[in-house]
């Protein structure tokens, strides 16, 4: 049992209070802007720039790569942060070859098609799992916010919990998957949501109460970690943050920026709540599912179950009212400029998939 308890976090890990990371997966592609299995030799064979050294990894396929930023301690260094990463993936790809690339999912990736990594992780997941995760060719963005008390931080988790759902309309950037349109506007939601322990968790009362669940779920071998728990919305025992993981990956910059920019607002507006005493609300889980699913359906043109979970309302008057509520303009400019799923349709339509490949790189 002592392996087991090596894969838990602790609650007092929760020390800082909006401190940041961020965490974005891109594709690996070669000089026409298609998937290729080059991890192996970014993340093995070759040493990274020094900004990546140990912030550099694989997912699931050898064509998907993660980077993480530093711990930002100020939010006002997002932005060089993460461009200081981009940057160095950029170049580090270059110099061997590849080019990389952003979106939920990649247009041309036909999952048969393409090599799984040979880490033992991925090889027990693949065996465990079985189909819904040799297909799971997904990127996604993966925003830490850093929370300084362990039951805050559960307390923030579940009223983040209605906002994910506004977070994947906006993001939503993922309608093509094994070379078709899917009529979704991100497939990636749907796909990754076929993995166990995923989607839209439900509301814990308090991080004992957290802890016992993923203690149960490491000591039944239901996962082999805690990063086995892949939830929209996760107070993160190890790093001592609440993660939100709704987000479809994104190739601009300033996109990326916009869903950090909400997701620290909205942790430190929760957290002000809960030592103000305020009780938390107490949504379904299966309301919101419907807003999940919305979210994934229709994104930008969606209409989504307000948080008094009595009507519904369009995504662009709950942008209005969450970006007024918090003193932020970046979801605004999202939801008024054309969705990364719109723009992935049109440039396929007018110009071709050459073209559309393209667009994705960063």
């Amino acid at each position: 049992m002592s392996h087991k308890m090596e894969q838990r976090g602790s609650a007092e890990n929760f020390t800082q209070m909006g401190t940041l990371g961020i965490e974005e997966e891109f594709f690996v592609v070669d000089e026409r802007g298609r998937p290729t299995s080059g991890t192996d030799e970014l993340v093995y064979e070759t040493d990274p720039p020094e900004i990546l050294e140990g912030r550099l990894d694989h997912e699931l396929f050898k064509f998907v790569i993660e980077t993480q930023t530093p711990l930002i301690e100020d939010p006002s260094d997002a932005r060089e942060q993460l461009l200081a990463v981009r940057s160095a993936l950029s170049e580090h790809a270059e110099r061997h070859g590849y080019n990389i690339a952003a979106a939920g999912l990649h247009p041309t990736a036909k999952w048969r098609e393409l090599e799984h990594a040979e880490k033992p992780r991925y090889k027990a997941q693949l065996d465990r799992i079985q189909y819904p995760q040799h297909r799971n060719t997904t990127a996604g963005l993966h925003i830490h916010v850093g929370v300084d008390d362990a039951d805050k931080a559960v307390y923030v988790a579940n009223e983040v919990r209605w906002h994910t759902a506004v977070m994947l309309a906006l993001s939503a950037n993922s309608p093509f998957w094994n070379g078709f349109d899917t009529g979704l506007q991100s497939a990636r939601a749907k796909i990754f949501e076929n993995l166990p322990n995923t989607g839209v968790p439900t509301a814990f009362d308090s991080y004992d109460e957290f802890d016992d669940f993923e203690r149960t779920m490491l000591e039944t071998d239901s996962i082999d970690d805690r990063g086995g728990l892949w939830f929209d919305v996760r107070p993160h025992s190890a790093h001592g943050t609440v993660e939100v993981r709704a987000p479809d990956a994104q190739a601009d910059p300033d996109r990326v920026l916009a869903f950090v920019e909400y997701t620290h607002a909205l942790v430190e507006e929760y957290a002000e709540r809960f030592d103000d005493g305020e009780s938390g609300s107490d949504h379904r889980r299966e309301l919101l599912d419907e807003n999940k699913w919305r979210a994934t359906r229709y994104g930008q043109e969606t209409e989504l179950i307000d948080r008094s979970m009595s009507d519904s309302v369009d995504l662009g008057e709950l942008v209005d009212r969450e970006a007024s509520r918090l003193g932020i303009d970046g979801i605004r400019e999202l939801y008024d400029a054309e969705s990364g799923a719109q723009r992935q349709r049109r440039i396929k339509q007018e110009s071709g998939i050459d073209a559309l490949c393209d667009a994705l790189l960063l």
